[in-house]
């Protein structure tokens, strides 16, 4: 646990799981009220940021003591994100799980995401809930432009582009959902902790 400037605390955690975990439980607790004091939470892959802190020796030593519940908490409405499974890697993805695009595509659809943590973009958001199975390399040779609302595949992660950019995910589909408008409050669709569904539009490899 390292200090950050006047009040802030940094957590570090050992691996992706246990930071998903203590988000959920600072959330839980926050909810509660019982985490007064702490302005912003902020996760990352192993890390979690607690911002504006007034007492930061006083929360340092209170979070040394807990005991995380195994597994994070499913609570909240869960965002539904309608996809097209047309990827043009949906194919090299269902060869390394051994299965068909199609069959690709429901695995994919029937499991429930969470947001671990948001990151390289406004409104990109690092989703898990494949489980290590189901786990993709990076493409050896990244695009120099993945489109706007390219669903993607990397290492234990889900993640949908908000904007086009360069990218070395596996694309698995596309979705016309828009995951950052600057009119809308708040601007991004995802937000750490957000529970999220992907349903498959009639026509492609899933509503088949």
């Amino acid at each position: 646990m390292l200090r950050v400037g006047e009040a802030a605390l940094l957590v570090e955690l050992a691996d992706g799981a246990a930071a998903e975990a203590f988000h959920a439980e600072l959330l839980r607790r926050r909810a509660a009220g019982a985490l007064s004091g702490v302005r912003e939470i902020v996760p990352a892959a192993r890390t979690v940021l607690l911002d504006g802190v007034a007492e930061p020796a006083r929360l340092a030593a209170e979070l040394s003591g807990w005991e995380l519940r195994p597994g994070h908490a499913r609570a909240g409405e869960v965002v539904e994100v309608p996809v097209r499974y047309d990827g043009p890697d949906l194919p090299e993805v269902a060869a390394r799980w051994g299965v068909s695009p199609a069959e690709a595509a429901r695995i994919h659809s029937a499991a429930e995401f969470r947001v671990a943590f948001c990151g390289f973009a406004p409104g990109f958001g690092y989703l898990t809930g494949l489980g290590a199975r189901y786990e993709v390399p990076r493409r050896a040779t990244p695009r120099t432009a993945v489109p706007a609302g390219a669903v993607a595949l990397a290492g234990p992660y889900t993640g949908v582009y908000p904007r086009s950019s360069p990218g070395g995910w596996q694309l698995i589909g596309t979705t016309d959902v828009v995951l950052w408008d600057t009119d809308r409050e708040p601007a991004a669709l995802l937000s750490p902790g957000t529970r999220v569904r992907f349903a498959p539009m009639s026509g492609t490899e899933a509503g088949r």
